[in-house]
């Protein structure tokens, strides 16, 4: 069992992620005394939508400031307003972990009034994985707990594929087509890490533009999936305004694509590895917990850049290729970028599968594995050495 990154909160929290990613795992060894209920338990899921009080009169007999533990509370999620009078009453300590916010966001139900933080569970990080950490297969299978330890990932990520994505959210989104959310679910995945055209993927997969929307929105709903707005310059008309969506994990990206049984193509590896690094630095973010707005670069004329991240300090500017050796050509978006944002300064970072770090032209260069380890050093974001004083990097002209 991997070591998580996530750390045991002094207060209530609201713990989301995917189903898969190793909350209750998490939450048994950390609260393991916690009196702990588990709605999808059928028991306990009937119990307490025919009697919500039950959680007051069984919590309460808790020794004040106790931990409490309920997963997958957007099975119910009118327990949370008995959640809110055990906080106020008598100061007991909630861990609230779900798999959806679909429920929770569409009743409009007691969030606790900032009492509880919201606090989000990954797949397993690179730090997390520390020397196990290994790029091909993370790019194969993904980074699922089951997915890295078990002995089949293969079988695991298609079991997923198949039982959850299909099934349980159908039921969690009480989506009546079926055969329609799967077409669109392997059309979506095919153009995982993309500016998104609705129109064109709701004739692709046959819908309405509408229900295909509904659908992404199921899918952010219940966290495999998240939108990556494009930057825009509020003086220019001239940038590009849709947003990529991408998957939580390049194994249920290629398993949804019927692509896991084989190595990835060198067509899939440049998708894979911005989906892993554009995953990789949500969770840094999150875990670090560190607001700073992220979005993509492209302008009018097609100039693009991977990542565009929004700091103290300035932007952060991230491209991504899979290439081995880093061309110069790769670097016209950030020219571009500088541009864009001038007089802002902007810090201008490429990530490759290249085998050693370099400087050539201010463009900090990192093999995908190192610029993992500088990002979890925190010295990406200026709290340790700037890496231009280091000895990391072999400067090319």
């Amino acid at each position: 069992m991997y070591d998580r990154i996530l750390e045991k909160p002094q207060t209530s929290i609201f713990l989301f992620g995917p189903i898969g990613t190793g909350k209750t795992t998490w939450f048994r060894k950390v609260f393991r005394d916690a009196l702990t209920y588990d709605l999808l338990d059928n028991t306990e899921y009937l119990r307490f939508i025919r009697n919500p009080s039950l959680l007051y009169e069984e919590a309460s007999r808790q020794p004040a400031g106790s931990w409490i533990v309920i997963d997958e509370v957007q099975r119910v999620p009118v327990l949370l307003n008995e959640v809110h009078r055990l906080i106020e009453e008598l100061d007991q300590r909630f861990v609230l972990s779900g798999s959806s916010t679909r429920k929770i966001r569409r009743t409009g139900v007691n969030l606790l009034a900032g009492r509880a933080r919201i606090r989000n569970m990954f797949p397993l990080t690179s730090r997390e994985l520390g020397s196990d950490f290994d790029v091909e297969r993370v790019l194969r299978y993904g980074c699922l707990p089951l997915a890295v330890t078990g002995d089949s990932p293969l079988d695991y990520v298609n079991s997923y594929v198949q039982t959850y994505l299909t099934h349980e959210i159908q039921a969690e989104a009480q989506l009546r087509n079926l055969a329609g959310f799967s077409r669109f679910l392997e059309i979506s995945a095919r153009q995982n890490a993309q500016a998104i055209n609705l129109s064109n993927i709701a004739r692709d997969a046959g819908a309405h533009r509408t229900t295909v929307k509904g659908y992404f929105q199921v899918l952010v709903d219940t966290l495999v999936g998240n939108w990556l707005p494009a930057w825009k310059l509020k003086r220019s008309n001239k940038q590009v305004q849709q947003s990529k969506f991408y998957f939580f994990d390049c194994g249920v990206v290629r398993a949804l694509t019927g692509r896991a049984a084989f190595e990835p193509s060198p067509e899939e590896l440049g998708v894979l590895l911005e989906t892993l690094v554009f995953n990789e630095l949500r969770a840094y973010l999150a875990y670090r917990g560190l607001a700073y707005p992220m979005s993509y670069f492209r302008n009018y004329y097609g100039t693009k850049v991977a990542f565009l991240i929004e700091t103290p300090a300035g932007y952060m500017a991230i491209e991504v290729k899979s290439a081995t050796t880093w061309s110069r050509k790769f670097n016209t978006g950030f020219r571009s970028v500088k541009e864009a944002l001038d007089p802002i300064g902007v810090k201008s970072i490429g990530v490759f599968n290249g085998p050693r770090p370099a400087l050539v032209d201010g463009i900090e260069l990192y093999p995908v594995g190192m610029f993992f380890e500088e990002l979890w050093s925190d010295r990406l974001f200026g709290i340790a050495t700037d890496p231009h004083q280091s000895d990391i990097f072999e400067s090319s002209r």
